[in-house]
């Protein structure tokens, strides 16, 4: 490895994120596991054949540690969540501007990635909520149609760059699937809603329905879904409010 970790730009609870030069090296901890790294790795290199602006690939491999790492393109500018807190009466142009790029995103193809709805069902089984439940949810995500589009999985405004010259870049595509637009846009609005930023989650869910022409219902049904499979990360201040989700009646 010919890159140093001096300079942190970032610290998650499984990885630490270094900068040097134009690189950009995520360094996961010694426990995570090698399939997530390496299905991480892959899913952005089949991105990148999409034509979307993402950070390429450069390498991936282990420390002498042992610890495996990835190597992507440095991106230089400001996060649309940077964008946001710097100026919040822009608020409404920001999240039009987000939300027509993760639009753009669901006209794309991508056809090796993960099927979302398989995804789902793993996580369904995955998740610790009682059996009857698990089967009402089951049996909602076998009733709606199936669709191949691409979906970010983890679209929210930390992860788009906006270049000095207006240029935007979309990070962190571990989660990517190919599914249905409207269980991306669930994802979005389950992120801010976890994150106590109710008003911006409904901002959000108005602007996505008034741009893209889906009515609010169709995303409705996805919320008991996506609630389930974020439960199954064990974050114990999100259970409250994702159990009060996944209880399915309360979206019919």
């Amino acid at each position: 490895m010919n890159f140093k970790l001096t300079n942190v730009i970032a610290k998650r609870p499984n990885k630490t994120i270094y900068r040097d030069g134009d690189y950009v090296i995520k360094v996961f901890n010694s426990d995570f596991s090698k399939v997530d790294v390496l299905n991480e790795a892959l899913n952005q290199a089949r991105v990148e054949t999409t034509g979307i602006n993402i950070p390429k690939i450069i390498e991936v491999g282990q420390t002498e540690k042992g610890e495996w790492f990835i190597v992507s393109e440095y991106v230089q500018g400001k996060t649309i969540r940077e964008m946001l807190i710097e100026n919040p009466e822009k608020q409404a142009e920001l999240i039009e501007m987000f939300v027509n790029l993760q639009i753009e995103i669901s006209k794309k193809k991508c056809t090796l990635l993960t099927k979302h709805k398989d995804k789902m069902i793993n996580k369904i089984e995955q998740a610790n909520i009682d059996s009857i439940i698990k089967y009402e949810l089951r049996t909602r995500l076998e009733g709606i149609h199936r669709q191949n589009q691409l979906c970010h999985g983890d679209f929210v405004p930390s992860n788009i760059i906006i270049k000095e010259d207006g240029t935007t870049y979309i990070l962190d595509w571990a989660h990517a699937t190919q599914g249905a637009p409207c269980a991306d846009a669930a994802r979005t609005y389950l992120t801010f809603s976890l994150n106590e930023e109710y008003e911006l989650a409904e901002l959000y869910l108005d602007t996505y329905c008034n741009l893209s022409g889906i009515e609010r219902k169709n995303i409705q049904k996805w919320l008991p879904i996506v609630a389930a499979s974020q439960s199954v990360k064990g974050i114990k201040e999100e259970r409250e409010l994702l159990m009060s989700w996944i209880n399915v009646s309360d979206y019919e």
